[in-house]
């Protein structure tokens, strides 16, 4: 029953309904914190900024599309969640909330970001994978002590050279998407730590011996020819992850052998050809 209510509360975008969705919200919480996922809400209940001592909101989970201008008031917000909506395009409202240091925008139906998210200087965590991003948005590379990048199950097929600006950036997630050879811009970012380029379509993987803060590299479920050369002590996960420091190409051309010779197995024999009967 109570899904129910919840479910018609959120269908009709009226204030009653979105009083019923805030019942327990009179006054800010203690931690500072409004968590409203699944709750299926088409629309933000603008009575929550009232508090404008909020630190975190999460809206994860809902049925959003938009955001109303008296967001604007929670100028002290640090994390705002975002994810598995239905935004087509980023509300101006969220570029100016300038203490965001978390924001979560992944599972919605993004195609880009605006330059104005720049403004968000102190942004240092930024999802956006599950989007319709078919290149990565300008604007992210404005996002100086950003230290944590999402950007998987897209549609990138290359990195932008002025990522290298991002001197701050730690993580990098990139798996899912249409990666056709390793990016190159990576090679010159040494405070990288963790790169993960998972399901992609990566033939060749250069060394990352040289990055020198790198602790973690992940790249299964590529077409590879080769693992990627690392440091002493780094961690790799996909196909010759054990060999040290990558696999041999004796090994390597073995495995395309035995794999050539596996799928031809699979193709059924035709019958012998059964000798002439003497007359």
């Amino acid at each position: 029953m109570g899904n129910t209510i919840r479910a018609l509360a959120a269908f009709v975008p009226a204030d009653r309904c979105q009083n019923y969705m805030v019942r327990d919200l009179q006054e800010m919480p203690l931690d500072k914190t409004v968590d409203l996922s699944g709750n299926l809400l088409r629309r933000f209940p603008v009575h929550v900024c009232s508090f404008q001592q909020l630190a975190k909101l999460y809206l994860s989970d809902n049925r959003l599309n938009s955001l109303p201008p008296e967001l604007g008031q929670l100028q002290n917000l640090q994390i705002l969640a975002l994810d598995f909506n239905n935004f087509k395009a980023l509300p101006q409202v969220v570029c100016t909330l300038k203490q965001l240091c978390i924001l979560y925008l992944g599972n919605n139906k993004l195609c880009d970001l605006p330059g104005e998210l720049s403004l968000l200087q102190n942004l240092q965590t930024l999802w956006v994978e599950a989007n319709y991003l078919t290149q990565l948005p300008d604007v992210v590379c404005e996002l100086r002590l950003l230290k944590t990048l999402h950007a998987g199950s897209n549609a990138l097929r290359l990195l932008p050279g002025r990522l290298r600006r991002l001197r701050e950036l730690r993580t990098i997630w990139l798996s899912g998407n249409l990666l056709t050879d390793f990016p190159p811009v990576l090679l010159h970012m040494p405070s990288l730590e963790v790169i993960d380029v998972d399901w992609n379509s990566i033939h060749y993987f250069p060394s990352l011996a040289h990055l020198s803060s790198l602790k973690l590299v992940i790249y299964d479920h590529n077409p590879c020819r080769n693992a990627p050369k690392v440091a002493k002590g780094v961690r790799r996960v996909g196909r010759w992850a054990e060999e040290t420091p990558e696999p041999d190409p004796r090994k390597a051309r073995h495995y395309a052998l035995a794999r050539q010779e596996s799928q031809e197995a699979q193709v059924p024999a035709l019958p012998p050809l059964l000798p002439p009967s003497n007359p």
